[in-house]
């Protein structure tokens, strides 16, 4: 597995809304291995591979969404401290004193400031974290942080991507890591049977606002979304709870709370699975939603939807953990069923 391409995907700033870095990055990555790419207004990067046995035009969406996590500059007080909002959900305890990343006319590290323990009073020492109980430290006096920043600027985590064991560790594993198994699937993949969309979409974890777009423009046949998934297989954690583990096989996606996965393409998912000798595991996800409910909903008549989803650990914290393994079945399975796609039998 390409690591070092993975940590370049990972590391690379783009909180929703501001993702002009990572899509770039995407569109030099992919440009080699498409037949067209496209940018629409709202900033979807879409690259097309034309299908190999496709007199009837089918198209088939694959969506990944390349905007991550982070916050967005509200306030800066006389002291220089800022305030911020959040761009998507976050875990609020996991950011005492966290280094970050403002992106103003220059990036500046801050730190995730909040009320010494030592002054808390008891009941604020028992009481959870909000994200309005942190500030932004840059080290700085009000006039010298106005030469940089402006409230508007979005801010990222700062966490670099490392190898621990059998996984990889980093921020924004969600979903960097299904932009990087598209585009190394679009690498391998050499005989698409349809039209491939490969769409790289934005402001998913504000609303999947980017794939509903994108859906809407390419009107799709058919649709299978990338994106991180929990692996609650921790301690403390009962079997019923654990939705995935790491390191037991991509997982196909059965429903979340916003998607009924088609009957269809799950069973295509499993028969290409087993066929393959992908090791795969069934996701159930009662809270969350993804891209697929944007690639199944959004075109003129809907898609025969689907997803396959990435045990990780962590997620929505400073750092986020995926099983390489876990990693390189998801590609296997996409290739596979990009190139199969037309050998299934999707009347029944």
């Amino acid at each position: 597995m390409d690591v070092s391409l993975l940590k370049d995907v990972c590391e690379i700033a783009g909180a929703p809304g501001f993702e002009k870095r990572i899509r770039d990055l995407i569109i030099e990555l992919v440009t080699p291995y498409a037949d067209e790419i496209k940018t629409d207004n709202l900033g979807n990067v879409i690259a097309v591979k034309k299908g190999q046995r496709n007199p009837d035009g089918k198209r088939v969406m694959v969506a990944a969404h390349m905007d991550e996590i982070g916050f967005i500059v509200t306030h800066i007080d006389d002291n220089g401290f800022l305030r911020f909002h959040t761009l998507g959900g976050f875990d609020p305890k996991t950011l005492t004193a966290q280094r970050v990343i403002v992106h103003g006319k220059k990036d500046l590290i801050g730190v995730m400031g909040s009320k010494p323990i030592h002054v808390m009073s008891q009941e604020e020492r028992n009481k959870l974290p909000k994200t309005t109980d942190f500030f932004i430290d840059l080290g700085m006096p009000k006039e010298e942080v106005e030469k940089y920043i402006s409230i508007g600027d979005p801010v990222t985590r700062d966490r670099e991507l490392i190898e621990m064991g059998e996984c990889v560790n980093c921020k924004s594993i969600d979903n960097r890591v299904a932009v990087f198994i598209l585009i190394e699937a679009l690498k391998n993949l050499k005989s698409p049977a349809y039209d491939v969309y490969a769409t790289f979409t934005v402001q998913e974890e504000v609303g999947i606002r980017g794939a509903n777009v994108a859906a809407h423009s390419i009107n799709p046949d058919y649709g299978i979304a990338l994106d991180t998934t929990i692996a609650f297989d921790v301690p403390g954690a009962q079997a019923h709870e654990k939705v995935t583990e790491l390191g037991k096989g991509t997982a196909i996606k059965i429903m979340d709370a916003m998607t009924i996965c088609d009957y269809r393409m799950v069973a295509f998912m499993k028969q290409i699975a087993d066929q393959e000798k992908i090791t795969w595991q069934p996701e159930i996800l009662t809270a969350g939603g993804t891209d697929t409910a944007g690639v199944q909903r959004m075109g003129k008549q809907g898609a025969i939807a689907g997803a396959i989803s990435i045990p990780t650990r962590h997620l929505h914290q400073v750092i986020e953990m995926a099983h390489k393994s876990d990693i390189q079945g998801s590609i296997d399975l996409l290739v596979a069923c990009l190139e199969k796609i037309d050998d299934y039998d999707w009347s029944h």
